[in-house]
């Protein structure tokens, strides 16, 4: 809920994070200030194409977005934060991390319940990794 936008898509380019160039962090010497402006990232000096990946990573958050928004401007401030407390104490588990367990209750309050996705269809616990439960609640556990 940082902004309060209404947008239906999301943006082609992200509006957050600026791109600076070689040129823009280049030294005396004319290379990049390592020190100034802290490593370099290829990923970020390559261009992924026309931003089209990027809308399709960000629709659900467009969209979540949208719906806080909207019912923060009809029911009050109070809908939206109860709706993500709601969201955030049904997400927690803390159960066994390698059993795949279905959260129906955060796909309801997602708005996910009506929908099927390719994990819901082809979900096969049989043919998945050798469960390793006793080292994964001590990485969990931190012990």
């Amino acid at each position: 809920m940082e902004s309060t936008s209404y947008r239906l898509v999301p943006a082609a380019h992200d509006d957050n994070t600026s791109k600076a160039s070689v040129k823009d962090t280049a030294n005396s010497l004319g290379t990049h200030d390592t020190l100034r402006y802290g490593q370099r990232s290829l990923a970020d000096d390559i261009s992924t194409g026309n931003g089209f990946q990027r809308r399709l990573d960000n629709w659900e958050e467009t969209q979540d977005n949208l719906k806080l928004n909207m019912q923060r401007n009809l029911y009050g401030l109070h809908a939206p934060v109860r709706l993500m407390m709601e969201r955030k104490l049904v997400g927690y588990n803390p159960h066994f991390p390698t059993l795949k367990q279905s959260n129906i209750h955060l796909d309801i309050l997602m708005g996910r319940d009506e929908t099927l996705d390719v994990a819901d269809l082809f979900a096969d616990p049989i043919t998945g990794p050798e469960f390793q439960i006793h080292s994964d609640m001590e990485k969990k556990r931190r012990i």
